[in-house]
């Protein structure tokens, strides 16, 4: 049965930071007796603190320090144990140990591992009569005893000095010696090491992940399990860092921050009164959920990649990536605006944190250099730019990070100049204010870009005249382009963004150009100076002309070729050419609200003209000779414009739980190539396809897809069975980690 018991702690030295305040209230508030040592009077010692004379236990005039560090942790760790043994039911605890919940233990033991190599006794409880107990004060009031457990080498040196009649001090000897070190020595050697608790109990932030515990947005609360009685802050460490980067002041939303606001602890060390502390969201409330509902507020159904500005917000980073197994870009970008020359060390921790969380290796990248910038769906500046860091410098990436769906989730401190650097940008819509710690209220926002200008790239010219040689062409109006390629007698139309293809692929060239090249077929590129639908009467004109004209007519074969935005133009526009084939990836059939008012996607167009021989794509494709769509039937948006295309010649390929970016799917998969060629030469059939799909079986996003939608199904018992197959053939870390969750019954 469990004991109740007291917590001591021991304090040396005058005023105590808000750091050992914090830890002190919090046993307060837990409800937990707690009685603090020391040898002069201390300042500001919480209320609902004892206090106690240390000489009472260890006289002041046996005081020791560590001679390299002049750190009193040997007078500590003896301290505790002549705590121990003077006290019944009495744990210690450092000041730096803060309570998640009461102390309690069957035994009297009460310690926890830290590393798979030993214990610590930041939290340490002991019977009277502790048989490691009796050695450790036994060795501890020799202040020349040999510690044996630094191996035969150093105990021999040991030895040799002593016999010279220069023993060493335990001063002189290793950190630790007479603390973590001795400490896991004796308890392993009376067996008594069978009490440890799991490092979670007790020291659930691993050591060298300390410095996450002043960042704001890290996850923390995650560490923390049913299993937590503490959480260890490695004290000197954490005050030091604070004050070189944060300036002495814990930021808000770090975990310090956040459990000071809780507990009412000022950073001067003191503490506000009951009645004015704001409450906050306890630890044992998982801030996984908070990430979740964040990213619900986006109102993205599918992220393909996220970019977090600095690696600040790896809590949201983590939730999106186990919602839509999307790519994680850490943007490695100084809080002065200054690039690394190698990976930063905290980007480096961000990402062991993510891979040790179960998320794939493979799928984070940590962003160096600003040509390596990849467009994302969503952009996350969370207690970074805008924040603790100056607006100024994101301008350098404001052309590279965006697409016309693109969101960013960012914190805006008042009195940055954020929201006037963002206006000419795209559009900030407030979701909630809080007040930041020193520096006046922040408010979050959701920032939506504007679409790209439609204009035409004078690169691009100079690319497409080269492109298309003497027997090709290529005009222009200034928003939209056609490039003729000439080649063979099977012409292949495709359509395409011409910022992606000039700022986001290294061969600027058009959708589909390399593999159109390798097949000896001819090529037309109609590219759109932006996000455009291609709405646009020169557009219209062109294709006409060119049908007038006799141009389609030259060639045996010709198919329309395009994804999104490139497969509604596909379909589309294959009016020009009667009899003619279309291929298209996850297509809109309109984006007119007056035919498709649930189409919530594409803003930047819901107010262009819709109308006309090429307006709906459903209706112009159905004088196409076969028009086979590839879509996730699952993707609830795609499947209504799927379902749109009604006609006979309409051949429906459904590739579930691969997503809107379907090409981006199969690619990943290797069987894109293979599936494309056969459409476009006109032979591919639904077996084929299908036949092709199952490879889906080994493509780690399939196979989380599935396992999570039998778990939200309630089929348990097929969630073990299909984890327990899929982790059988690969290390799936999002599917690895849900089947540990899965509930037993």
């Amino acid at each position: 049965m469990n004991k109740d018991y007291q917590v001591a702690a021991l304090w040396i030295g005058g005023k105590m930071s808000f750091l050992e305040v914090l830890c002190l209230k919090s046993f307060v508030d837990a409800g937990q007796h707690i009685t603090l040592y020391s040898y002069e009077p201390i300042p500001n010692v919480p209320e609902g603190v004892a206090i106690a004379d240390a000489n009472e236990i260890l006289s002041s005039e046996q005081f020791l320090r560590h001679g390299r560090t002049n750190s009193p942790a040997l007078h500590s760790d003896r301290f505790r144990y002549h705590l121990l043994a003077k006290n019944d039911h009495m744990i210690w605890a450092d000041t730096d140990a803060y309570c998640v919940k009461p102390f309690t233990s069957p035994t009297g033991h009460f310690f926890a591992w830290e590393s798979k190599e030993g214990v610590n006794g930041g939290v340490l409880g002991l019977p009277q009569d502790s048989e490691a107990l009796g050695r450790l004060i036994e060795f501890t009031n020799d202040e020349y005893a040999i510690p044996t457990w630094y191996g035969d080498d150093y105990t021999r040196e040991l030895l040799e000095a002593r016999e010279r009649g220069e023993p060493v001090h335990a001063g002189d000897q290793p950190w630790g010696v007479w603390g973590p070190h001795g400490l896991t020595h004796f308890l392993k050697e009376t067996g008594e090491i069978k009490y440890a608790l799991p490092q979670a109990a007790l020291y659930p932030i691993d050591y060298k992940y300390r410095a996450k515990m002043t960042q704001p947005g890290y996850d923390w609360q995650k560490h923390v399990t049913d299993e937590t009685y503490s959480i260890h802050f490695y004290g000197r460490r954490l005050r030091a860092r604070i004050n070189e980067k944060h300036g002495g002041i814990p930021k808000a939303r770090s975990c310090v921050g956040m459990l000071m606001s809780k507990h009412g602890v000022l950073p001067d060390g003191s503490v506000k009164p009951a009645e004015s502390v704001t409450p906050v969201t306890p630890p044992e409330q998982a801030q996984g959920a908070q990430a979740a509902a964040l990213l619900e507020r986006t109102g993205l159904t599918r992220i393909e990649r996220i970019a977090d500005l600095g690696a600040m917000a790896p809590d949201l980073a983590l939730a999106a990536q186990e919602r839509f197994d999307c790519e994680i870009d850490l943007i490695d970008l100084g809080s002065d605006g200054a690039w690394p020359a190698l990976a930063s060390g905290h980007a480096q921790a961000v990402k062991a944190e993510l891979v040790a969380a179960g998320v794939d290796d493979a799928r984070i990248r940590i962003v160096t250099r600003l040509e390596e910038i990849k467009p994302a769906d969503l952009v996350l500046s969370l207690a970074s730019f805008g924040d603790s860091a100056k607006i100024k410098h994101l301008a350098p990436l404001m052309g590279k990070l965006f697409h016309a769906d693109s969101r960013m989730l960012m914190d805006i401190r008042a009195g940055t100049g954020a929201f006037p650097f963002l206006k000419p940008y795209g559009e900030s819509a407030a979701l909630e204010e809080f007040e930041g710690r020193g520096n006046g209220k922040i408010t979050r926002v959701l920032f939506s870009p504007f679409a790209p200008k439609a204009e035409s790239d004078p690169a691009w010219a100079e690319i497409a005249r080269e492109l298309a040689g003497p027997d090709g062409f290529y005009t222009d109006n200034g928003q939209h382009s056609f490039l003729y390629v000439p080649r063979g007698k099977t012409l292949v139309v495709t359509f395409d963004n011409l910022d992606i293809a000039m700022g986001k692929r290294e061969d600027r060239r058009p959708w589909g150009y390399s593999f159109i090249e390798k097949q000896g077929w001819s090529m037309l590129g109609a590219m759109a100076g932006g996000w455009t639908w291609y709405r646009d009467p020169w557009v219209f004109d062109e294709f006409d002309r060119l049908a007038a004209e006799g141009f389609f007519a030259r060639f045996e074969r010709v198919v329309f070729y395009g994804a999104s935005m490139g497969g509604y133009a596909a379909a589309a526009f294959s009016a020009a050419c009667p009899g003619a084939d279309v291929v298209v990836i996850s297509p809109q059939s309109t984006v007119d609200k007056a035919v498709v008012p649930w189409e919530t996607r594409y803003k930047t167009v819901w107010g262009q003209d819709f109308s006309g021989k090429y307006g709906d794509a459903a209706e112009a494709s159905k004088a196409a000779a076969r028009v086979s769509i590839l879509y996730d039937p699952y993707e609830p948006l795609d499947a209504g414009h799927a379902a749109r295309f009604d006609a006979p010649n309409v051949m429906k390929l459904r590739a579930p739980l691969l997503g809107h970016r379907l090409g981006s799917s199969l690619n990943q998969m290797g069987i894109l190539t293979p599936i494309i060629l056969k459409a476009l030469e006109g032979s591919l059939r639904p077996q084929d396809f299908h036949m092709a799909l199952r490879a889906r079986r080994n493509f780690p996003r399939y196979q989380k897809e599935l396992f999570n939608r039998c778990v939200a199904r309630g089929h348990l018992k097929l969630a073990r069975r299909l984890g327990e197959w899929i982790l059988k053939r690969n290390d799936n870390g999002p599917v690895r980690k849900a089947l540990r969750d899965l509930p037993k019954s």
